[in-house]
């Protein structure tokens, strides 16, 4: 086998949907390189990498729930609605009724578990389809913010706002940059290598194939040297800012989604249930439970990324929200999932919300209308889709065959069901690597 090939191969992973993210890096990588030289050098400057975190965060938090919820072979498009009636109901509570901030945030991950319940409960128990129970939400409430708050703007205090609005504190001695930030990239970088060298041994001793050592150093040199730059940059800026909160709480879920997806077995479950639905309920997986599960688990980031979308703007108000369902469900598509179920990543959404984020923040700098922004981000989406079309064309995966399946006559259970996914390439029960 040539180096090339030994590098195609394992450089990232074997599977489908690695194979899709590592085009999806180079996608990024390609974005990120023109922007630069449009601009001027100002896409990658620590001010403005901290201002696409601060902006951006809440989008990818929305890509993490939709791509489970994607996996299962659903679609959500309320979020933007139930992040807006959080963000009112908090901000009301705050205001109106002295709630303590933390307290505050408790509310909102509290309403939107109960909006989770209220949606999960019509599609997992009653049978509706996600599609429909979700545009029903979606109306409900966005109209629930505009009666709460009399489509008038809420402003919440000065404490709550550092989930959306704060930075890492400056501690230690004078190095020019923010100490805190520079030992989180410190840890992501011991992260790695234990990472790296742990997955290599246990390949070792079980007799399976790995990857050459030196395909090893360099996929351990470019994801180091990822991070040591983008540490620097987020160290590095003006005096008072460093790695949003947002974005500390971005890795955080990242990092607990990534390990749930792909390690336990309510996270294989997932892809289970996407991959082969009827399938996946006589090997004894609870269908309901799963289904349940993930339209709950996406109202609670819904909320999570409502609040912290009000906290950056200090204000809850009747415009928030608004098409947020398109980036989000626009990033996990992009990031190699498939509507069809049972395929996609975690890290993948977020290369693919990158790409996005990445894509609005140069159309921003460039100063292109914000009319020309929402035709570019419509015709990506469309793009995703007509590649899946033409995926299922050539037998894979569909996202539009899926979707209109619960409305088919000829379906006789009224649920979609998908073909299996590719194995992943550790382990031949995991459905995908997180």
């Amino acid at each position: 086998m040539s180096r090339i090939t030994d590098l195609q191969k394992n450089l990232f992973g074997g599977t489908t949907s690695n194979a899709r993210q590592f085009g999806m890096i180079f996608t990024l990588v390609a974005i990120v390189l023109l922007f630069q030289i449009w601009t001027g050098g100002l896409t990658l400057t620590s001010g403005n990498l901290i201002a696409v975190v601060s902006q951006y965060s809440y989008i990818l938090i929305l890509a993490i729930g939709m791509l489970m919820v994607i996996v299962a072979g659903h679609i959500d498009l309320s979020v933007g609605s139930v992040a807006a009636f959080t963000g009112i109901v908090v901000a009301k509570a705050m205001q109106e009724h002295d709630l303590p901030w933390p307290l505050g945030i408790l509310l909102g991950l509290l309403v939107g578990a109960a909006i989770g319940a209220w949606q999960g409960f019509w599609v997992a128990y009653v049978g509706v389809p996600a599609f429909i129970v979700t545009l029903a939400g979606m109306l409900l409430f966005r109209g629930g913010n505009q009666y709460i708050g009399n489509a008038d703007t809420v402003p919440v205090p000065e404490g709550f706002r550092e989930i959306g609005a704060g930075f890492l504190p400056e501690v230690g001695p004078d190095t020019g940059y923010n100490n805190l930030t520079l030992l989180l990239g410190v840890a992501a970088c011991a992260g790695v290598v234990w990472r790296e060298w742990k997955a290599r041994r246990t390949r070792l001793e079980m007799k399976a194939d790995t990857a050459p050592l030196w395909v090893t150093g360099v996929r351990l040199a470019v994801m180091l040297g990822v991070i040591v730059f983008a540490t620097l940059r987020f160290a590095g800026g003006r005096v008072g800012t460093s790695l949003p909160i947002s974005g500390i709480i971005l890795i955080v879920l990242v990092l607990a989604y990534s390990h749930y997806t792909r390690n336990t077995i309510g996270g294989r479950h997932i892809y289970a249930v996407g991959g082969n639905a009827r399938a996946a309920e006589l090997s004894g997986v609870k269908l309901k439970r799963v289904n349940f599960f993930v339209m709950m688990n996406m109202s609670v980031l819904a909320a999570l990324a409502g609040m912290i979308f009000v906290a950056r703007s200090s204000a809850s108000g009747p415009q928030d929200g608004l098409s947020w369902e398109l980036d989000a469900i626009a990033a996990v598509f992009i990031g190699g999932a498939a509507v069809s179920g049972g395929l996609g990543t975690v890290s993948g959404s977020i290369v693919g919300g990158l790409v996005m984020a990445l894509l609005n923040n140069g159309l921003q700098l460039e100063g292109v209308g914000t009319d020309m922004v929402q035709i570019i981000k419509g015709l990506v989406l469309l793009l995703a889709v007509a590649l899946d079309v033409y995926n299922k064309s050539q037998g894979r995966f569909s996202i539009t065959g899926t979707l209109m399946r619960p409305f088919r006559r000829d379906d006789p259970s009224g649920t979609a069901t998908v073909p299996a996914p590719d194995p992943a390439p550790d382990a031949g029960t995991a459905k995908v690597a997180g």
